[in-house]
């Protein structure tokens, strides 16, 4: 049964009903902070309309009991919002091919629907890269790839420290998206670190890059920030996908719907449903 529309005598932007292929919604959980089942309850009894994913960060799961993360799970589901472990795949992958498989096999025994696949802190190969897609879209889980220009990204290392190291070409990463998205990724998540993230100023020209090679629906960015989420709605409208943090879902929703704003954005966030 759809749930009551509250203070509908005024005008929102309409949103797409879940599952949406645009506008999309993800949230980190377990991470800078602890999320147990009553705290997930809240967010989604209050704000589980307008979220479409729970991602755990950091390879957090990994650290909580079992009944406690299938709980989260549970509690996600049932408000048809899909799991993801995050990108705890780039550790795995020191462990051996027997973990990443024996990995994967245990993500979809949880109930996670998602498997990122992040490359931040290694060098792999893209060809790895394919064959891991291959694996978990076998057994029956959505890939994520997540791409990024900064090595060493992922882990809150200092500005000075990921400088040093420099970033990847552009041209080459929206290849490798490309290429993933033509094996069939569920969506490529953009990593923050090097773009909007550690960055003076902001490369604002490599989301620009990506979007124009891709298109919206395929990407996903990372914007833990209200000024960086507040950026790319302002340029590229409600309905791009991004991934904040679980505390940022009402402020990042009144955004999309146009109903709050900074000075920059109040009032003229509009869509228009012919």
């Amino acid at each position: 049964m759809p749930k009551e529309k509250t203070f509908d005598f005024l005008n929102k932007n309409e949103r797409e009903s879940k599952p949406r292929k645009t506008g999309v919604t993800e949230i980190r959980g377990p991470y800078y902070a602890v999320m147990g089942k009553r705290y997930l309850q809240d967010i989604m009894e209050t704000m589980g309309e307008h979220v479409d994913a729970l991602k755990f960060s950091g390879g957090s799961f990994s650290l909580m009991p079992k009944k406690s993360v299938q709980e989260l799970i549970e509690i996600a589901h049932d408000h048809d919002v899909l799991v993801s472990t995050g990108g705890f795949m780039e550790y795995v992958l020191t462990q051996g091919k027997e973990a990443v498989d024996q990995y994967i096999e245990t993500c979809k025994d949880y109930g996670f629907d998602i498997i990122e696949l992040s490359a931040g802190f290694i060098t792999l190969p893209t060809d790895d890269w394919l064959r891991l897609i291959e694996k978990v879209q076998e057994a029956g889980l959505k890939a994520k790839p997540e791409i990024g220009i900064q090595f060493g990204a992922g882990g809150d290392t200092a500005k000075g420290e990921l400088e040093s190291e420099g970033t990847l070409d552009t041209g080459y990463a929206v290849k490798q998206a490309k290429r993933f998205v033509d094996a069939g990724a569920y969506m490529i998540m953009i990593e923050s670190e090097g773009i909007t993230e550690n960055a003076d100023p902001w490369r604002t020209d490599v989301p620009a890059q990506f979007i124009n090679e891709i298109g919206l629906e395929k990407l996903m960015f990372e914007a833990a920030d209200p000024e960086v989420f507040a950026w790319y709605i302002k340029n590229y409208g409600p309905e791009v996908n991004v991934f904040v943090d679980h505390s940022q879902i009402v402020q990042l929703e009144t955004l999309r719907r146009g109903i709050w704003g900074t000075k920059s954005l109040w009032g003229r966030v509009l869509t228009y449903k012919g």
